[in-house]
């Protein structure tokens, strides 16, 4: 985890000038593993196979010359697509209004998993309308952001043409395979 901080800090100043926002870093496990960087046009314009190409050249310059990675791994660049993760606060504003799944580290009542449509955020709690709130209870709940584990958009009618009135693709650009570091 502490790794993965690290490697944010190294890339993301670079994406940032090149006019892209750093959605995620992950690493996944295989032979070799996979350096998974996720990132987004700053103007919300569609990602293109050429910005995900622009941005691994440039990533993997810099993860070359600060080695952060001791073991052989592959370099994989995409956007987030379209039922994205949600992974920074800003996020579950950007997307209210539509449907999410949430997955907490801690439990709510007992309950880790929710899903629901997102009401915006407030300071560090996230809104969410939820689907299948008991009759007589309160659908609307708050959940603390830090306590996220993992978040994302559920693909729905709503959120295609939302994407299809923005001019993105639907899909999202991504180039896999990865390059070898």
């Amino acid at each position: 985890m502490e790794s993965l901080r690290r490697i944010e800090q190294i890339i993301e100043p670079s994406i940032a000038d090149m006019g892209y926002e750093l959605v995620r870093v992950q690493m996944t496990r295989g032979t070799p593993p996979t350096l998974q960087v996720m990132a987004e046009r700053r103007d919300r314009g569609p990602m293109t196979v050429e910005d995900c190409a622009d941005i691994s050249r440039h990533v993997s310059a810099l993860l070359d010359v600060e080695d952060p990675i001791e073991e052989a791994y592959m370099l994989e660049v995409s956007s987030p697509g379209i039922d994205r993760p949600l992974t920074r606060l800003a996020d579950f504003d950007r997307f209210s209004g539509f449907e999410a799944k949430v997955e907490l580290r801690v439990g709510i009542d007992g309950r880790k998993r929710f899903r629901g449509r997102l009401t915006g955020c407030d300071g560090q709690w996230i809104g969410l309308h939820l689907d299948d709130a008991p009759e007589g209870a309160d659908a609307d709940v708050r959940l603390p952001f830090d306590d996220v584990y993992r978040a994302k958009l559920v693909l729905t009618d709503a959120l295609i043409a939302a994407h299809e009135r923005a001019g993105a693709d639907p899909s999202g650009a991504d180039i896999s395979g990865g390059m070898p570091a």
